[in-house]
C-alpha cells in the first residue's frame, strides 16, 4: 500500500490531475463514494487505484472494499489531503480510479434507447440515466455538447446506473436515426400530440433535447412521433427535461404493461 503525506508528492499531484480530467475522452474515470465503488466491483472489474482517507480506514464498508482490491493498488492519504481531490461536501473518504472498457457498437438498433441531444446539465443527465435503467432501457446515445456521461457530477446523480447501461458519447444523432429499426419519438411542443393520448410503440428511440432550446429541428423533423407532456402554462413555461424523460419512459412502460395484462386475461 502506498502512503501519501504531502501535497507535493508526485502521485498526489497526478491524482489532482486525474480528477480534473475525469470523464473526458480517453481519460480515467473517478468513482467517489462507497456505493459507486461497490457498483464497480459488482461488474467484476478491478480499479486501477483505490484512494482512501486514513481518517475513515476503519469504516466497515471501506474495509470490505479495501479487502476486495489488490494491495498494490491501494493509496492511503493522510488526514486533510482527501478533501483536496473530493468534489463532495461530506466525503466518504474513498474513490476508485478506473479505466472504462469500450462498449462495442450496436449494429442492429431494434430496441428501446434514449438519445440525448445537447442536454448540458450534469444533474439532468445523471437523473435521466438512472431513470432509463430503472425503466428497463439499456442503450443511451449522447450527442456532442451533452454533459460528459462519465463526469463526476453525472456519476453522482446516476448513483450506479452507468453499470446497467451501454453508453455512447459524441454520437452523430441524425446519422444514427437513419440506422434505427424502431420508430423514434421526439419530445417537442411543435406539431405534437398529448403523451397520454398517444399510442406509444413497444420499442422506440426516445429523443430528449437541450434544456433551453429543445431538440434540433433536423432530429424532430425525422421523428416518427412527436409528443408533449400536458401542463398548465400559466405559471411555468416548460418541464425539467429529466422529469419529462421519466414521464415518457414510464408512460410507455405503463401502456405496454397494461396491454400485456389485458392479453393475458383474455387468454385465461
Amino acid at each position: 500500500m502506498k502512503s501519501v503525506a504531502s501535497r507535493s508528492n508526485p502521485f498526489f499531484k497526478s491524482l489532482i490531475r486525474m480528477h480534473q480530467e475525469a470523464g473526458k475522452s480517453g481519460k480515467p474515470v473517478v468513482l467517489e463514494g462507497i456505493h459507486l465503488c461497490q457498483s464497480w466491483l459488482a461488474t467484476g472489474k478491478s480499479p486501477e487505484w483505490v484512494v482512501i482517507d486514513r481518517a475513515v480506514e476503519h469504516n466497515v464498508e471501506i474495509q470490505q472494499l479495501i479487502q476486495a482490491c489488490a494491495p498494490e493498488r491501494l493509496v492511503m492519504l493522510e488526514p486533510g489531503l482527501f478533501k483536496s481531490i473530493s468534489e463532495v461536501v461530506t466525503a466518504q473518504g474513498i474513490l476508485f480510479i478506473v479505466t472504462l472498457p469500450q462498449d462495442p457498437p450496436v449494429l442492429v438498433l431494434n430496441q428501446n434507447c434514449v438519445l440525448l441531444d445537447r442536454v448540458q446539465d450534469p444533474g439532468n443527465v445523471g437523473t435521466m440515466l438512472r431513470t432509463a435503467a430503472a425503466a428497463g432501457v439499456r442503450l443511451v446515445y449522447a450527442s456532442e455538447q451533452t454533459a460528459a456521461l462519465w463526469s463526476p457530477k453525472v456519476l453522482r446523480s446516476a448513483q450506479g446506473a452507468h453499470f446497467a447501461l451501454s453508453l455512447h458519447e459524441r454520437v452523430d444523432l441524425p446519422a444514427l436515426m437513419q440506422r434505427l429499426e424502431v420508430p423514434s419519438v421526439a419530445t417537442t411542443i411543435q406539431g405534437s400530440t398529448d403523451l397520454f393520448d398517444t399510442k406509444l410503440p413497444l420499442r422506440c428511440a426516445w429523443i430528449f433535447g437541450n434544456e433551453g432550446q429543445g431538440i434540433r429541428t433536423d432530429l424532430s423533423d425525422r421523428a416518427s412521433f412527436r409528443v408533449r407532456v400536458p401542463m398548465d402554462t400559466t405559471m411555468v413555461e416548460s418541464l425539467n427535461v429529466s422529469i419529462c424523460a421519466a414521464l415518457c419512459l414510464y408512460e410507455q412502460r405503463r401502456q405496454h404493461s397494461a396491454a400485456q395484462s389485458s392479453s393475458t386475461s383474455q387468454r385465461l
